[in-house]
């Protein structure tokens, strides 16, 4: 079943709650508006009011009891079917609940308009029927009931249609979640601002308006009547007009509220935010834009993640900040070479899951040193690995936190992964010096690496770490370029490693009581504080 299937399933119909609200919201403005009118029409506008003549004021009310009554039950009636949703069978196909989906949200997102024209065409008939029941006996006041009816009409019918989209506000979050708004279903923001006003503010004032109209053009009002009229009216302006123009404010304030509550928690770095989507103008179209900009955030923050990880953080840091361009530039570094020993064997010996868990507890070790160090990953090479230190972010001493790491390393390795293990081990090589880093390969796949002799030094250093005690070897370069860690290393001689002319010196761990040293926490954290990254220097262009 697909997604907007199962939408549909779930959004079958309106809830009887609901349902009971939008009764409530209906009919309780309605009646309060024609006892507003009846009033009005009865005993306040009308120069010559029905008040004055007992058998027009009888009729009238005999007339708006039962019309009310009958108004309330067939737009109660009315209403209900303009808003029911067929149940879906069971077993329904996927296209039929996607059509059934699209019924529902046709249904909720024009359920206002809907319900407004089951009222408006109530007090249409309301007012055609009071005109004549009054005008054949006096067309002034067939004139000033119709006109009372329709205005009272309209202000009524203008807050129903706001509180009407308060109620249907969960159930237009669930299907414009689904598919945002399109713009096609209700007005815009401008015209229902416009429409606030119109309905709220110069409906009311239409009427003092008319009032003010008959007294110069009809007569008849004293000042008295004419104050009484005019306070009355504009009380009516002031109580209705609120009510539309605040309730027109809510439904404007609170799209953009959600927003707001949803961009502080973004700002604060919680990108795991949707803002609900509830509004059908340009405010629905903002709501569902966050969510879908939150989502591209989410995914960039994925996807920056993933890139981190593959390249280190370091380098995905420079290539989202900088241009790529191919090449590189002569860079001091160290360069640290750890390589499994025995891994043949182990392969060999040792369920595929065994292997593939010990090398995991193997680079665990590995990466958490170099980044405690200050220095990142370049590349995994089956079960070795190759750390770089000042490139792309410069140390202040690159060769002594690699020679930290080393013997950090080495002793953790020793202690955490082959302690169980007389077959395993690793070897540690360290070298230092220039050499080219940056972005190496074609602009359709390139990576960043370090290329130079400290690379294949260490390398070399790896390998015959492999027939030392401790397993770690640093090169005499590494050693002179170092600061404070250079007393923690000691002379192991000379050796011409292959593929170079000269002799390299080397160096190891020097001894504390006759063991090898190995560092406390505080002294891991010591040699870290030592060669922090100067953030301050330029950093290499990298992928």
């Amino acid at each position: 079943m697909t997604r907007t299937a199962e939408r549909a399933r779930q959004s079958a119909g309106l809830s009887l709650l609901t349902r009971l609200a939008l009764v409530l919201v209906v009919v309780l403005p309605n009646v309060i508006g024609a006892g507003v009118v009846l009033v009005l029409a009865a005993f306040v506008l009308p120069t010559e009011t029905l008040s004055q003549d007992p058998g027009a004021l009888a009729r009238n009310l005999t007339v708006f009891g039962p019309y009310l009554l009958v108004a309330v039950l067939v737009g109660a009636w009315w209403g209900h079917r303009r808003m029911r949703i067929p149940a879906l069978p069971d077993g329904a196909s996927d296209k039929a609940r996607e059509r059934q989906f699209l019924r529902v949200r046709r249904v909720v997102l024009r359920g206002p308009l809907r319900l407004s024209l089951v009222q408006t065409v109530l007090w249409a008939i309301a007012a055609v029927l009071f005109v004549l029941l009054n005008v054949f006996s006096s067309g002034r006041i067939g004139f000033q009931v119709g006109a009372t009816v329709v205005l009272g009409g309209i202000a009524t019918v203008s807050i129903t249609y706001r509180l009407v989209e308060v109620v249907l506000r969960p159930a237009a979050r669930r299907v414009l979640t689904e598919r945002p708004p399109s713009g096609s279903f209700l007005p815009g923001v401008l015209m229902r601002t416009v429409g606030g006003w119109l309905f709220g503010t110069a409906t009311p004032l239409l009427g003092v308006l008319l009032a003010g109209i008959a007294a110069l053009t009809i007569g008849g009002y004293t000042l008295e009547r004419l104050a009484i009229v005019v306070i009355v009216l504009a009380g009516v302006a002031l109580v209705f007009g609120g009510a539309v123009i605040t309730l027109t404010a809510m439904s404007t304030n609170a799209p953009v509220l959600a927003v707001r509550r949803a961009l502080k928690k973004v700002e604060s770095g919680d990108l795991d935010v949707d803002v609900p989507v509830f509004d059908t103008t340009e405010l629905g179209l903002l709501q569902a834009g966050f969510n879908t900009m939150v989502s591209g955030l989410r995914e960039r923050e994925r996807v920056r993640d993933l890139f981190g990880r593959q390249v280190g953080e370091d380098v995905a840091r420079h290539a989202l900040e900088n241009d790529v361009e191919l090449g590189g530039e002569v860079r001091e570094v160290a360069v640290l070479f750890v390589d499994l020993v025995g891994s043949t064997t182990l392969a060999a010996t040792r369920p595929p899951h065994e292997v593939v868990e010990l090398l995991n507890e193997f680079f665990a070790v590995v990466i958490d040193v170099v980044e405690r160090h200050g220095g990142w990953i370049n590349k995994f090479e089956g079960d070795a690995a190759l750390a770089v230190f000042g490139a792309p972010t410069a140390l202040d001493d690159a060769a002594g936190s690699a020679l930290a790491a080393g013997r950090v390393m080495g002793a953790r390795l020793a202690e955490e992964v082959f302690a169980s293990s007389d077959s395993l081990g690793a070897g540690i090589g360290i070298s230092a010096g220039e050499a080219v880093a940056g972005n190496i390969g074609d602009r359709r796949r390139y990576e960043y690496t370090v290329i130079g002799d400290p690379v294949n030094e260490a390398a070399r250093l790896c390998d015959l770490a492999k027939d030392v005690e401790g397993a770690v070897v640093a090169s005499g370069a590494a050693v002179s370029r170092a600061g404070d860690e250079a007393s923690r290393w000691c002379a192991h001689g000379t050796r011409q490693l292959r593929g170079r002319t000269e002799e390299t010196e080397l160096h190891v761990p020097a001894r504390r009581g006759g063991r090898r040293a190995v560092e406390s926490e505080d002294e891991v954290a010591e040699s870290s504080a030592a060669s922090p990254a100067d953030s301050s220097e330029g950093a290499l262009q990298s992928n």
